[in-house]
């Protein structure tokens, strides 16, 4: 799995979710750069902006990631959605993906094969410049927002998510279970928390295919991983545990 920097500072919480999102995809793939950008027709440059929360991706990146990963594209679109129009809110705001890249110079175009733009560089300076100064600011507002006491807060949503599961296995009549859940029918799909998420992440495990962690939730990690136990097993595809699914990962 890729070892992510973090985001800018005073990057929306909107836009933050789209990115780790992407980035949860892409961990999935065990693609690198180049073959993302063979597969999907983005340079690796650019999905390094998207990735890096530098850029933000257009819709067509982002559909172009889901269809490679057979991830749910309208979910995943729905949160670009609400990131894009985050992003264009920021002070400053320029459009998405029009830095050029690192290779670029002053006297000359970017290197063939590249989606950069005939741009000079001290443009991208400049633009820069502006994209930290917008940083800045929309981090200042969001540090007044997250510090500022809530009417309706739910302190207690916090704590669900650091619920520390574990995976351990037996085998009763022929069937496996990892010690979370027992359950052979319960339908589960994305955004989902709790046991039976971690038993199901325990069994992707047992299978031989990575969930991306045994936390109890649903997220598009998860999702790809049941999407390749679908596909191993000779089951529908839809990314989504069912009866089906269940008796394959616990045989």
């Amino acid at each position: 799995m890729a070892r992510w920097r973090a985001l800018p500072a005073g990057l929306d919480p909107a836009v933050a979710k789209l990115v780790s999102r992407l980035r949860q995809l892409k961990d999935a793939s065990g693609r690198t750069m180049p073959e993302l950008a063979k597969e999907t027709g983005y340079s690796a440059s650019s999905w390094e902006r998207y990735f890096g929360g530098r850029a933000l991706p257009p819709r067509e990146a982002v559909e172009a990631l889901a269809r490679l990963m057979g991830a749910d594209a309208v979910r995943l679109l729905a949160v670009h959605e609400v990131a894009e129009e985050a992003w264009r809110k920021r002070p400053g705001a320029v459009a998405a993906d029009v830095p050029p890249r690192f290779e670029e110079t002053e006297n000359g175009p970017p290197a063939a094969g590249t989606d950069g733009g005939a741009e000079p560089l001290r443009s991208s300076i400049w633009r820069s410049l502006l994209v930290a100064g917008a940083g800045a600011a929309v981090g200042a507002i969001t540090t007044a927002l997250l510090m500022a006491p809530s009417a309706g807060a739910r302190p207690a949503a916090a704590v669900t998510q650091r619920v520390v599961y574990a995976c351990e296995y037996s085998r009763r009549d022929g069937l496996w279970y990892a010690g979370n859940s027992t359950t052979r029918t319960q339908q589960l799909v994305v955004d989902m928390t709790g046991s039976d998420v971690a038993e199901l992440q325990c069994l992707l495990q047992r299978a031989g295919i990575t969930p991306g962690g045994i936390d109890g939730s649903f997220g598009p990690l998860t999702e790809a991983a049941v999407i390749r136990a679908q596909k191993k097993f000779g089951l529908d595809v839809d990314g989504q545990v069912g009866p089906r699914t269940w008796a394959a990962l616990r045989a």
